[in-house]
This record gives C-alpha cells, structure tokens and sequence, in this order.
C-alpha cells in the first residue's frame, strides 16, 4: 500500500478524487492540506470533509493552507464548480470535527524534516507546497513521489491560451517547486486529463450499476456539464483530478517523457508551462511529462472503486461504450 499526502482545492473534480483515493485499496491517505483555488481556502475545507464524511473516513487529519497565492491576486474557480464548489449541490456537512490547529505548510515542512515512504498527490495550486519548501528546502528529496495535476504541454489553455488553472492561480509558487523540490516532478497536465471525460453515456451506465452513487455524481456535476457545453461546446465534463490518482496508484496508465520544465511568471503568458523538450537550455531534467493515456483502463478502474463494482463487470461494459 502506497501512503499519501493530497494537496487539494475541492472543486468538483477534487471531491471525485479525494473519494477515489480514499476507498482505494492501493493507497493510506495520511493527511489532506487544503489550498485557495477552485474555491476559497475555507470552503475547500468544508468539502473536504463532507468527502471524509461521505467516505467514513472522519480520522484523516485535515490542515488548513494559504488563502492566498504567494504575489498574484487570488482568482477562484467558482464559476467552473459553483460558489459551494460542488456544483451547487448544497451537500450539507454533519459532523463537528474541526481542522489540525497547525498550518498546511508547517505540517508538510515538519512531516518532511527527515525521509518518509510517503509521497505528495498535489490536486490544486501549489501555494502549500511552495510555502513548506521555503520552510524546509529538503522537502523533495524525504519523500517518494510528488504528483502534481497542472500544466500543459501542446494542449491549449483552460484559463488562457497558454496557462491550465492551478499553475495560472499562484504562478510564483509553481516556478519555486518546479526550480527547487530537488526530486522530479510527475506531471498530469491537460494533455491526458483533457481525454478523462464523463460523458452523459458513463454516468447514465453508473446508474445501472450503483444508483445511490450515480445520484451523488450526478448531483454534484450538473454545473461541471453545463460549463463544459457553455464554453468549450463539449458533451460531459473533463475530471482532471481522478487521473492524478489513479497514475500515482498505477503508473503504466500514462506515458510520457523527462524533461527540464519551468513556469512563467509575467505577461500574457503567465502561467505557461515551458517544457524544454528537446532540451535546448541543457538543464538538468525536474520533470515528467505525461502525453498519452489509456482512457478506457482508467475509467475501469476509476468506476470499480468508485461504484463499488467488480473491476471484470466493469471493463466488460466499457468495452460496449467504446472507450478510448
């Protein structure tokens, strides 16, 4: 079993992958740290543990991180997920139990003071991330893996033409990780996640299998649907997040190549991903780009755990929708 950390900004897409890794047999959540993206910090929060909640998973330890970006002005993705950041949805959240009193990035910079067999899933901006560099710069080097959803490579932009939104929301943050974790850098950027679609087809095929779960998703995607037909004219919604999951449980998912990699700061071009692949700067490699994935195979495994299914029943009835 793979023990985690998940950096996170719930958001729809987070909330799907929070679960997945929590009922994953695969892997032991250790600690969830929020961030400002998606939603404000607090909210994040808020959903996270209506996920832990929803999970029976109430003994995970949940810290609070930057409600902020480092610099840049703080711009929320509420219009994307709804102001709850669950599609309006209105899920209400039951149970008292509060977040650790220490700070996201004080905890992951003390957990990380020495080697740890764990690693970093990081679903959000990665304010968090940078902010516990800064307070211990061997951060990268104590833990196993770090897997970051952002970025893109020769995908368009989902917040500009250039720039995905979690690198675009704290620029500065992702060009200190990207610089100075010192361990590399598995990035899940738009040009997989971009294949990761829940269309009407799968989510009406979740409800012959688990209605009680095809409830819930459908519930909390309405608003991602129709934001996707409203502005990118596209039948389902992407789910970034669950992918970041499911590669860090199961690397043969995607395939890519190493590169060195780095972030932009300023102008029209902020929060591009520069991906020196044909290594023209001659710097040392900080990173993994993923470029292709094998759709159906996620989605198999993403709805066995997810619908509580067995995985053959599963991969069967995908066969028949003609994934991938």
């Amino acid at each position: 079993m793979q023990k985690v950390i998940i950096d996170c900004d719930p958001g729809i897409d987070d909330v799907l992958a929070l679960e997945y890794a929590l009922r994953s047999e695969e892997l032991e959540v250790l600690a969830v740290t929020v961030v400002a993206g998606n939603v404000p910090v607090d909210l994040g929060v808020e959903n996270v543990f209506k996920v832990l909640e929803r999970c029976q998973r109430l003994d995970v330890p949940v810290y609070t991180g930057a409600a902020q970006p480092l610099h840049k002005t703080f711009v929320s993705a509420q219009d994307t997920h709804g102001m709850d950041g669950l599609g309006e949805s209105n899920i209400p959240r039951t149970s008292m139990i509060k977040v650790q009193p220490t700070s996201a990035s004080d905890f992951l910079a003390d957990f990380f003071s020495e080697k740890q067999d764990v690693g970093i899933i990081a679903l959000g901006p990665l304010t968090n991330i940078a902010m516990a560099l800064g307070k211990n710069p061997c951060l990268g080097k104590h833990l196993t893996r770090f897997v970051t959803m952002g970025g893109t490579y020769k995908s368009h932009g989902n917040c500009s033409p250039v720039a995905e939104f979690n690198y675009w929301c704290d620029p500065e943050a992702s060009a200190i990780v990207y610089q100075d974790l010192g361990c590399l850098i598995e990035m899940v950027g738009l040009d997989v996640t971009r294949q990761i679609v829940l269309t009407p087809n799968l989510l009406n095929y979740c409800s012959r299998i688990n209605p009680h779960v095809h409830q819930y998703m459908e519930r909390i995607t309405q608003f991602y649907f129709d934001f996707h037909w409203k502005y990118e004219h596209l039948l389902g919604c992407v789910i970034n997040d669950p992918l970041a999951v499911a590669y860090y449980i199961d690397q043969s998912l995607c395939q890519g190549f190493d590169s060195y990699t780095a972030i932009e700061t300023n102008g029209i071009s902020l929060g591009q991903t520069l991906v020196d692949r044909y290594d023209f700067w001659q710097k040392e490699v900080n990173s993994r780009i993923l470029v292709s994935v094998d759709t159906r195979r996620f989605f198999t495994q993403f709805l066995t755990v997810l619908l509580d299914a067995p995985e053959a029943l599963i991969a069967s009835d995908l066969n028949q929708l003609q994934l991938g």
